[in-house]
């Protein structure tokens, strides 16, 4: 039922007992994302719960969209609204982007990350935003939540609207009874509509949304979705081919979500997937990881 418009060129710039409904096409386009649906429909049929959310940026069509408001665990990808906040003040002035953090004053993290690597024993908290963005880095993350605060992010979240999305602890090496069971919990609709808002400039003012957006760009986990658009990891913020593109991924036991936004020369997505599974097996991660891949695909052909 015909193409969608051209984006604009300012853009960018489990329970089981959940019922596991397919995805399904919320609007007609070029692409049918069948493998796409027969991938994550694999996926439910083998005990995994999925959740997806595609729409395009121009038309506002939601082109793929399945248990979307479902809220489930995301990892590390629910560090978007902490970002959001850090650089809101950034911009306010109410924190100092080089203030100095010392990495012994910050709750440890000693399983994944690359501060912890680093000689450095501090750093100023703009650098931390960029570590927490390109890195996931754990104690990069944990610097800022301690700077900023719970109440501050979560006041953050309710403003943006988001009723499904909360980020509700810092990492940790290991998690007790009397602490949360998830860093971060969130619904893919929300997510996606959150990469749509900051590319649109409407995350806080245009500068926020634009700081947050440059940070993001420079994100180099790009082995899930991203691992479809043959960017290279470690320079992909200035494509050649006019790519735009910017996203954040979750990982921990049994999760994997990925949020972005991606535009070609035909058109602009934003997309959000979560996928929680029984991580009994190498086979089982993999299967979940192609999934994500599948998706990669018909995103590009479809803004391409």
């Amino acid at each position: 039922m015909g193409t969608p418009p051209e984006p604009s060129h300012a853009m960018l710039r489990r329970s089981q007992s959940v019922s596991r409904r397919l995805p399904r096409r919320a609007a007609a386009g070029r692409r049918s994302f069948t493998s796409t649906l027969r991938a994550l429909e694999e996926l439910a049929d083998s005990g995994a719960q999925v959740s997806v959310h595609v729409v395009d940026l121009d038309s506002h069509v939601h082109v793929l969209a399945g248990d979307d408001h479902v809220t489930m665990p995301v990892a590390g990808l629910g560090v978007v609204p902490l970002l959001i906040e850090v650089a809101a003040g950034f911009a306010d002035g109410s924190i100092d982007p080089l203030e100095i953090i010392d990495r012994t004053a910050v709750d440890p993290v000693t399983t994944s990350g690359l501060w912890r690597h680093l000689h450095a024993p501090a750093l100023p908290l703009e650098d931390l935003a960029v570590l927490a963005a390109t890195a996931g880095d754990p104690i990069a993350v944990n610097a800022l939540l301690q700077k900023v605060g719970h109440d501050r992010v979560r006041a953050r979240i309710e403003s943006l609207g988001l009723r499904r999305t909360a980020l509700l602890d810092r990492f940790r090496d290991e998690r007790g009874p009397d602490d949360a069971p998830q860093v971060a919990v969130g619904s893919a609709r929300e997510l996606a509509g959150l990469f749509s808002a900051l590319v649109n400039s409407q995350v806080v003012d245009a500068a926020v949304s634009a700081q947050v957006a440059e940070w993001l760009s420079l994100n180099q986990d790009l082995s899930l979705v991203a691992a479809a658009t043959g960017l290279d990891p470690f320079a992909h913020d200035h494509d050649a081919h006019g790519l735009l593109f910017i996203n954040k991924t979750g990982r921990d036991r049994g999760v994997r979500a990925e949020a972005g936004v991606l535009a070609g020369p035909r058109a602009g997505v934003a997309y959000s997937l979560i996928v929680c599974f029984d991580d009994l097996s190498i086979t089982h991660r993999l299967r979940s990881h192609d999934a994500f891949r599948v998706l990669g695909v018909e995103l590009m052909e479809y803004t391409h």
